[in-house]
């Protein structure tokens, strides 16, 4: 038996569970678990299994079901436990609670009713991934999961393209190839990996370009669980004056698209920024 029942203070306590692989999950957890009075999970089969599988009995307790789609009413009645000076213990699916997960509103809620919040920690993708992904790992930003829609896909990798770290995001599989040929279009042809699968059985990390794993993607599609990560810009400060007269000579025998292409790679630059710098160029400029 890994589990201790422990005399826990009243208060909320956040568990992490495994991603993959149910051994990774830390004592402190499984001790939580055990000895919470009041039990709430994103998915209930999922946290009764891994505690099979752990050997930590119900002991009677209901596993109360709190995810984005259970509303007020299931917060109210785990507000209402700790207000009554219960502990109560809350795990996610898998991984970090709030972490691309809910919780959120719970957290600030339990918080702002002066009640203590702790969390027993454990297994993150995010950061298993970074760890796999041979970029740097001195600054990073996590940036969940992108927009279905490219549009605003390609807006929101507009707002973090300047940031000087590794960017993290969360893909599914159905969409991952057309996230990827966008990140390349957007945030230039950068270092990247993908990672997938991580602790299971079909890891995989994949280790490219954007658009080398753009193209591999697009020809033959991946399953499970994903993590893309993508390292910071490395583009220099290009003087404005410069680049469009680079622009204005390469429009002479070129198409705004072609054009584009050649003055994006020529000064390190995403080919969307300069293409839509060409497009606002006067008609005559080529």
């Amino acid at each position: 038996m890994n589990h201790q029942n422990v005399r826990l203070s009243p208060g909320l306590y956040f568990v992490a569970t495994p991603i993959g692989t149910a051994r990774d999950i830390t004592l402190r957890a499984l001790d939580v678990l055990a000895s919470a009075e009041v039990i709430a999970a994103e998915d209930t089969r999922s946290l009764r299994r891994l505690m099979e599988i752990h050997g930590v009995p119900l002991g009677g307790r209901r596993v109360i079901a709190y995810h984005d789609h259970s509303g007020a009413g299931a917060r109210a009645g785990l507000l209402a436990a700790l207000a009554e000076g219960k502990s109560v213990a809350y795990a996610s699916e898998a991984g970090m609670p709030l972490i691309a997960d809910p919780g959120y509103d719970l957290s600030r809620a339990a918080a702002e009713a002066g009640h203590a919040v702790t969390i027993a920690p454990g297994a993150s993708a995010g950061l298993a991934a970074l760890t796999l992904a041979g970029l740097p790992t001195d600054a990073f930003f996590f940036a969940g999961f992108l927009p279905n829609a490219s549009g605003a896909r390609r807006k929101r990798l507009e707002e973090v393209s300047r940031i000087p770290g590794t960017l993290i995001f969360y893909e599914s599989p159905k969409r991952v190839a057309a996230s990827l040929a966008d990140m390349a279009e957007v945030l230039g042809d950068r270092p990247a990996a993908l990672c997938r699968e991580i602790t299971k059985k079909f890891e995989e990390v994949r280790r490219a370009s954007l658009s080398e794993l753009a193209a591999q993607l697009a020809e033959t599609g991946v399953k499970g669980e994903i993590v893309v990560l993508v390292d910071r810009s490395r583009s220099k400060d290009v003087n404005p004056e410069h680049l469009e007269q680079d622009l204005r000579a390469a429009l002479q025998d070129n198409s705004v698209k072609d054009a584009a292409d050649i003055v994006s790679k020529l000064h390190d630059l995403p080919r969307r920024k300069v293409y839509q710098l060409a497009l606002k160029l006067p008609k005559d400029a080529g």
